[in-house]
């Protein structure tokens, strides 16, 4: 049993103990009650439904080690981007969780209904996503945050030009009527803390000597010199990795120019760094070192790892030239998109096995709640359109390197 497993095991213990306390009281107050012929209407076990919520408070959660979040899948609550966990309502939870001395788990559920249920059953603490304020929860849910989250989501989704982070009228967290000391911590941390949630969603690398790297990326030619044939600086190393994966070096050359305008030094705004944009999982996976990754050499190596592990996840693939379109969509969205993407495919009659008109279309649908929500779908949101114009982008100027750099 790993840690995880035992901080959970210990949880659902905790509850089990108050439940039965609660029973326990329940059933001596009834054996030492006089009975009356409203019995019925007098008996403590017609309001146990209603009090017999698992009472989970702060010290019971430190004490546990473990704050468990409960949210939904999208742009600004919660995503997964390439295995490791975004959205900025999420990283402002997990600064709270480092403030009491807990770890973060989050629970995705798939709609506001089933959130409520999670949370008045105590399998979660508190909810981390726009939750809209109704009286039918006004006796039920401890409304934290409104104006804090209102204030920063607003100036996010304007520096941004983003509008799918607009916060919506009256939205705020929710935490359980049985956990005071919570709502009192979480409420004075946030309205404490409201000034530091940019600085708390600002993805920041540190790098082996020092540095911290903020999100940056400096633009360069997509053509050093097509008279030499030369398409960056860089051709050395695509060519000798290249072989390592089977690919044409100026293919390697189009995606490092997608991901990174061949700037070994670019930090993306999820973290993805150096000329092929390595998440930091991504690179300890393929054993590329905090100090090695913004070397050249070294992350174009571990890119050339990563799309190894891809081309044999899609083998069944036969078609090679169809398989590359799932290693490059599967390398910007993370295969586990990618396999939502192709489970949907399937469901509606396409073939999973084919981008173009059948996979391609529900990549796209991939921002779209009506699809990200539905139980096949294992990983959630994800920004689709971008897969998909990482993949058409690349391929249209590997073509042109190829007529241009022989």
């Amino acid at each position: 049993m790993d840690n995880g497993q035992f901080k959970t095991t210990m949880r659902y213990l905790h509850i089990a103990l108050v439940k039965l306390f609660i029973i326990h009281c329940f059933l001596f107050t009834s054996c030492n009650q006089p009975k009356t012929d409203n019995a019925g209407e007098n008996s403590p076990y017609a309001s146990a439904s209603t009090n017999s919520n698992p009472h989970f408070d702060l010290p019971d959660i430190q004490q546990n080690g473990e704050l468990i979040v409960l949210t939904l899948y999208g742009p600004e609550s919660y995503f997964e981007f390439r295995s490791e966990d975004f959205g900025l309502q999420f990283m402002i939870a997990r600064e709270y969780a480092k403030s009491i001395g807990v770890s973060i788990r989050v629970d995705v559920s798939r709609n506001q209904k089933d959130l409520i249920r999670k949370l008045k059953e105590g399998e979660g603490d508190f909810i981390a996503c726009q939750l809209d304020i109704v009286d039918s929860l006004l006796t039920q849910v401890n409304f934290v945050g409104e104006t804090e989250l209102t204030t920063f989501m607003d100036s996010v989704s304007r520096q941004r030009k983003d509008d799918s982070l607009r916060p919506r009228q009256h939205a705020t967290w929710g935490v359980r009527k049985d956990s005071p000391l919570l709502t009192a911590s979480l409420s004075q941390w946030m309205s404490t803390h409201q000034k530091d949630f940019f600085d708390y969603t600002t993805i920041r690398i540190k790098s082996s000597g020092g540095r911290t790297y903020t999100p940056r990326r400096k633009v360069s030619s997509p053509i050093l010199n097509a008279a030499k044939g030369e398409i960056s600086v860089y051709d050395h190393i695509f060519k000798q990795y290249a072989i390592q994966c089977g690919w044409d070096w100026r293919l390697m050359a189009a995606q490092a120019y997608q991901e990174s305008s061949f700037d070994p030094q670019a930090v993306s705004h999820m973290g993805a760094m150096g000329l092929m944009q390595l998440m930091p999982s991504t690179a300890k996976d393929v054993g590329v070192s905090q100090s090695e990754v913004f070397n050249p050499s070294s992350n174009v190596q571990g890119a050339s790892k990563v799309i190894n592990k891809l081309n044999k996840r899609y083998a069944s693939i036969a078609n090679k030239d169809e398989r590359l379109n799932f290693i490059l969509a599967a390398y910007n969205a993370g295969s586990g998109h990618l396999d939502d993407a192709r489970t949907l495919a399937k469901k509606y009659g396409k073939n999973p096995d084919v981008w173009l008109g059948n996979v391609d279309a529900f990549v796209l649908k991939m921002s779209d709640p009506t699809y990200y929500n539905q139980p096949e779908v294992k990983h959630g949101y994800f920004r689709g359109s971008e897969t998909y114009n990482y993949v058409n982008s690349i391929r249209t100027r590997w073509s042109e390197y190829k007529k241009k750099i022989k």
